[in-house]
């Protein structure tokens, strides 16, 4: 007969109410005749017809199909615990844990005996526990003390198993073969519960594990990464592998820094400069709880010591609360929780729970701690009572809270000891929460429910109190919890309600933001904003087409920015400009990037002049020089230049996609703006070059802009066409400066100073590509022309094609008198009388040509696809130099007036005018949006499906497919209007 006293069973004060007589009696005596087969049980028989024992097992038969089941398959093992002082069986249990290695080395037992006896003490501890929680043996702290000691001696057992292992295979060289973790040059450190030694009933053991670089005990420390990375996946192995005895821990490795990147084991090294530079507040709460548990201890308490000025800062740390309260915040954006609930409740996470007390407790030790050793313990209740000692709170705060704590941590270990699951929520059935109000020893769902609302309701009081000055984050978005390292489902639920496809890879990308991934939101301040932005942030990416596109382009921003605090707070401040940002990230990511660089370009969108444009040349130069401001000297300018133009170029952008400006306005602005910057700059660099060189007496200048820009129809991504002629007196060739020049050399200069002041990239980035090939010889002439050189060139020597690119030019800077000669003499070229038929055959040959050397087969390519703007654009040329001569009035226009002219001088007929018009204007619409959105070559098969489906919008079409078929339809139109006039009729 077994001695009872000092045993569970002789301790045994309460049990739980069951509430199904029937079936638990009759699973209990299914259990009886199973004693009465196992002598080693035999003892209980007179046990377990009344008496609290009994009940107890009547109450768990009810209510936990996972403790009945340990209970019914080893009636032996149930007699033992309830016959022994549970503390005893408790060490008895660690010690067989943490010494199974011994056993192994000794020959004792075999590898698959320790892995199966690793698991049976799991289960009898598992039992142990709840016997004597529910029995009402052990209080809170006693039985999370027990959990948190028998993780410790699983997690040591495991790794000098594991050590030992290695060892044998010849992988390290262990110091003290009876204790493997001596010297091993690695630490394991138990975080969260597990650390503060509070672990809960079913929970994962979150563990990081450290590395020393210089380690000894390996044959090749360049293998510590690899060799400890492996002991790591075999310890998580050896205590989660499921086999028919069950596990041991779930184990949790990713409050290790940024676990995205970085493998299982990581170096001292790496970890000090990692917390150094990004360490978060809420990775300094988690390691207030940190604790060394195996491996090297030493080399852990010392890692500790070093990591103490991150944990523990110098000064009151205020700070702290507005961050730690950002991240509750996040948790309690309509989790549901704004009223405390009973059914489906988060007793953890939700409002008035477990989290709260601990982010009552943890806050006040990271603000008050680096100052007041005494409030740097792991324990909650411990620190509860120290905060009291020390002032910080009142005797009823301290009372209050540790009653709550308490109690919310009895029914968290009632909630997963009726599966072994890891959960913290209500049933949210109400047939399955009223059988759980019994379990927890409540007569109904009443009485269960108003003790779990007044304690919450305590708890949120004092909660409340503490963080009463935060700001409530936008309410109507949804959980949005990106602290830690694990998804969270509702966070999950949450982004794909907002329109998000890929939640999981958006809750990597943003908590990679917190983990300092991106350098340009590493800041304390950036990461404390962008905690408080996150939510709306994400509201305002998913109302873009393409919310994953767009926070990936937003990701991508951060990594090209220096720095995003200037950015983030902007969009803190003002939603409409978040909305417009998100909408830039999602359909223009050229716009986007522009923000990156420049995040105040998103002021000029919330001034009121940005509804109303101007396509006005003086008047935007008049903009862009207001911008540009005094310089201090020619270095500035430079600056100034760039960040004028990146403003105004960035305005039109948003104008065009607002719909203020429609895609022929925006190329007038996108002309006007590259117009007032070739003035600013030539004002600026002839200044500083007359400085110099002085000036050539009665010398003239004048710049043409061709092309695109020539004729007002520029893009976000255009080069500048530009060709520079100057004239002089022969007579009087040398400048007068202090470093004298002759003329030639004198022009040559100062182009190539114009178009480097251009071009070259500053700090503040590029301003615009120029090309000069379409001077007189293109890129063997000269880079300026002298006026009567290229007047006859053009008339005498000049190709056709040199003519056609004339038909655009349009003066844009130099000498007022001279401009005016320089564009009569153009006109004067380009009214030569010349042979129709000519001029057709020799345009349509330059056509196959540019068709030959870049290809005319791709369907979204707008100017060079067979009948898109090149061969447009070649038409109204074409016209203009057959019939100038007999009608000035073509000479000066751009594509589509030239079209109306010809029609209105009957060169062409009325529908072939108006098809080539239509044309011009969808082509150039199309060709504008793809500059604005895709920088580069326009690659449909690699565009956002939301680009091509916004150009389809433009067109009025309803697809990308329909568009491409309407837009073959138009080429072809265009093609038979082509074949018309090259052939038919000349």
């Amino acid at each position: 007969m077994p001695d009872v006293q000092n045993s569970l069973l002789s301790r045994l004060t309460k049990a739980p109410l069951v509430a199904d007589q029937k079936r638990a009696k009759a699973q209990l005596k299914d259990f009886i005749d199973r004693v009465r087969d196992e002598p080693e049980a035999a003892h209980l028989l007179e046990h377990l017809g009344e008496g609290l024992f009994r009940d107890l097992l009547l109450g768990l038969a009810d209510h936990s199909p996972f403790l009945w089941q340990l209970i019914v398959n080893d009636p032996a093992r149930v007699a033992r615990l309830a016959f022994s002082s549970p503390e005893e069986a408790h060490r008895a249990i660690i010690e067989s844990q943490s010494g199974l290695f011994r056993e192994l080395r000794t020959g004792a037992v075999t590898r698959d005996d320790a892995v199966q006896a690793f698991r049976q003490n799991r289960n009898a501890h598992a039992l142990l526990v709840a016997l004597a929680d529910i029995g009402g043996l052990w209080g809170t702290e006693e039985v999370t003390q027990a959990l948190s000691d028998f993780a410790d001696a699983s997690v040591a057992g495991g790794v000098n198993l594991v050590l030992m292992e290695m060892a044998d295979l010849g992988r390290v060289t262990l110091v003290n073969p009876d204790r493997p973790g001596e010297g091993s040059g690695f630490t394991v450190l138990a975080l969260g519960k597990h650390g503060a030694g509070e672990l809960n009933y079913s929970s994962d053991i979150d563990l990081v594990i450290f590395f020393d670089p210089d380690t000894t005990i390996l044959r090749d420390p360049s293998e510590a990464a690899t060799i400890y990375t492996r002991i790591a996946q075999q310890l998580a192995k050896l205590l989660q592998e499921r086999t028919a005895d069950g596990y041991v821990h779930r184990v949790d490795y990713r409050l290790r820094p940024d676990p995205g990147s970085t493998p299982t084991a990581v170096s001292l090294s790496s970890a000090y400069v990692y917390y150094e530079t990004v360490g978060q507040n809420w990775e300094r709460a988690a390691f207030i709880k940190a604790r060394p548990i195996a491996g090297d201890l030493t080399l852990g308490e010392n890692f500790l010591k070093e990591l103490r000025p991150f944990i523990w800062r110098k000064y009151f740390d205020f700070a702290s609360i507005a961050d730690v309260h950002a991240m509750k915040r996040q948790i309690h954006a309509v989790r549901g929780h704004d009223q405390i609930a009973v059914t489906g409740h988060d007793i953890k996470l939700g409002r008035g729970g477990i989290r709260e007390v601990e982010f009552f407790v943890q806050t006040q030790q990271l603000v008050f701690g680096g100052r007041r050793p005494g409030l740097r313990g792991r324990r909650t209740l411990d620190m509860l009572k120290a905060l009291h000692d020390e002032g910080w709170i009142t005797d009823k705060a301290r009372d209050e809270l540790s009653d709550a704590y308490r109690f919310l941590r009895t029914i968290e270990h009632r909630l997963q000891m009726v599966a072994d699951e890891q959960t913290q929520r209500l049933p949210s059935d109400e047939e399955q929460l009223k059988r759980f109000a019994r379990f927890c020893g409540y007569p109904n769902l009443k009485a269960f429910s108003k003790a779990l609302t007044d304690q919450a309701k305590i708890v949120q009081g004092h909660y409340a109190l503490l963080f009463e000055e935060g700001p409530e984050l936008a309410s109507d978005v949804g959980s949005l919890v990106f602290t830690g390292s694990d998804n969270d489902p509702d966070t999950l639920a949450t982004l794909q309600r907002l329109g998000f496809h890929e939640p999981e890879r958006v809750a990597e990308t943003v908590r990679g933001w917190h983990f300092g991934r991106r350098p340009a939101i590493q800041s304390a301040r950036a990461r404390e904003v962008l905690t408080e932005l996150t939510p709306a942030l994400l509201a305002a990416l998913g109302g873009t087409a393409d919310p994953d596109g767009a926070l990936a382009a937003l990701d991508r921003a951060f990594g090209r920015m220096p720095a995003a605090v200037e950015l983030l707070t902007i969009l803190q401040s003002h939603d409409r400009l978040r909305l417009l940002f998100a909408d830039l990230l999602g359909t223009a990511p050229r716009l986007a990037d522009t923000v990156a660089q420049s995040p105040h370009v998103l002021d000029a969108l919330i001034d009121p002049a940005f509804g109303t444009p101007t396509t006005h040349d003086e008047t935007i130069e008049e903009q862009v020089r207001q911008l540009i401001g005094p310089p201090r000297d020619f270095e500035d300018f430079l600056d100034r230049i760039r960040d004028a133009a990146r403003q105004m170029r960035f305005v039109t952008g948003a104008r065009l996609l607002s719909g203020v400006l429609s895609p022929a306005q925006a190329g007038e602005a996108y002309a006007a703006i590259a117009r007032a910057v070739i003035r600013a700059s030539f004002d600026e660099v002839r200044r500083a070059f007359e400085a110099d060189h002085g000036t050539v007496p009665g010398s003239r200048i004048a710049i043409l802009g061709l092309g695109r820009l020539g004729s007002r129809e520029l893009t976000a991504g255009s080069d500048l066409d530009l060709v520079v002629i100057y004239d002089f007196d022969e007579e009087r060739r040398e400048s007068t400066g202090p470093r004298s020049l002759d003329a030639v050399v004198y022009y040559t200069r100062l182009t190539q100073r114009l178009v480097s002041a251009i071009t070259v990239p500053t700090r503040r980035g590029l301003l615009y590509e120029v090309d000069l090939r379409l001077r007189p010889q293109g890129g063997k002439g000269p880079v300026a022309s002298q006026f009567k050189g290229f007047v006859n060139y053009q008339k005498s020597e000049a190709d056709l094609w040199e003519h056609m690119a004339l038909t655009r030019a349009r003066v844009l800077a130099g000498d007022e008198g001279f401009c005016a000669e320089v564009t009569e003499a153009v006109r004067d070229i380009l009214t030569v009388k010349r042979d129709p038929k000519k001029v057709f055959k020799e345009v349509r040959a330059m056509r196959e040509l540019i068709a030959q050397e870049k290809g005319d087969d791709d369907p979204w390519d707008m100017k060079l696809s067979r009948g898109g703007l090149t061969d447009l654009d070649f038409m109204a040329q074409g016209l203009v130099l057959a019939y100038a001569s007999k009608h000035p009035t073509l000479a000066g226009l751009p594509t589509e007036a030239t079209f109306a002219e010809a029609q209105a001088k009957a060169l062409l007929p009325n529908v072939d005018a108006r098809t080539l018009i239509e044309a011009h204007k969808l082509f150039n619409e199309i060709f504008q949006w793809q500059r604005l959105t895709i920088e580069g070559k326009f690659d449909a098969d690699r565009v956002p499906l939301i680009i091509l489906k916004r150009l389809s919008t433009v067109a009025g079409l309803p697809s990308a497919k329909v568009l491409l078929e309407h837009l073959g339809e138009m080429r072809e139109h265009v093609a038979r209007v082509w074949g018309v006039i090259a052939h038919e009729k000349h």
